[in-house]
């Protein structure tokens, strides 16, 4: 079978389908090549200067970047928008996965979601394995929700290639003490939607929000009020593990 490694043109594997990626800059293969994959591609994105131009509007900050890492978000927003036609998601949250389950953690930017990951780390050693730390994709499939790494780490540039049935998850809340509340979807339904990709398709978005509706029957939901001791780590751990 052939297959494209050439510069320009790869194929990849994420959220267990295979994506050819079109692009103009070799930067983004480089970004994506712990999930390079030869197969037969179930969709493929391309980007032009138009797209990179236009995402670079999109951002306050677009100046301050090059074309090539502008291109990269690009090729992320194609992907993310034809994610749902597959039965899945991109989320913004945190994952880690504790003996083969996964937990999210959600919040607006600069609330702590990376933070409280590492405290789990720190809490739990080698148990704990970071699946994704920015932007994991959500995949509902055999009537579970399952969490898989992509190659949008953020800042920290933390993830695997694995996969994980999702446990749990959970919105941060800053506060001088820990406590942990259990909660519904719908009670917490704006703040997931918020942290949730939202297809520019009109048809995607109803598939996303569909997919979201049946997420909300397979995990437990949590808010955690927290600071940045271990002691909330603790916290969220042991109630969030529980059945």
């Amino acid at each position: 079978m052939f297959c494209w490694y050439n510069y320009g043109m790869n194929t990849y594997r994420i959220a267990d389908k295979i994506i050819q990626v079109d692009s103009i800059h070799n930067y983004v293969h480089e970004y994506f090549k712990g999930y390079a994959y030869n197969g037969i591609p179930d969709f493929t994105v391309q980007t032009s200067q138009a797209d990179i131009d236009s995402e670079r509007a999109k951002s306050s900050d677009g100046g301050n970047y090059s074309d090539e890492y502008i291109e990269s978000l690009a090729i992320y927003r194609k992907i993310s928008e034809k994610m749902p036609y597959y039965d899945s998601f991109l989320f913004h949250g945190s994952c880690i996965s504790v003996n083969e389950e996964g937990y999210i953690f959600t919040a607006p930017s600069g609330t702590g979601k990376s933070t409280h990951s590492a405290l789990w780390r720190k809490l739990l050693g080698e148990r704990a394995v970071m699946v994704n730390d920015d932007k994991p994709i959500i995949r509902i499939t055999n009537g579970r929700a399952y969490a898989y790494g992509t190659p949008f780490t953020g800042k920290h540039m933390l993830g695997n290639n694995i996969h994980v049935p999702v446990k749990a998850i959970c919105v941060l809340h800053r506060s001088d003490t820990n406590h942990i509340e259990p909660s519904t979807l719908n009670g917490m339904y704006a703040e997931i939607l918020r942290q949730t990709y939202r297809p520019y398709d009109v048809q995607a978005l109803a598939k996303t929000l569909e997919l979201l509706g049946m997420f909300g029957t397979m995990v437990k939901f949590y808010r955690l009020y927290c600071n940045m001791n271990l002691e909330a780590a603790e916290i969220s751990y042991n109630a969030m593990k529980e059945d």
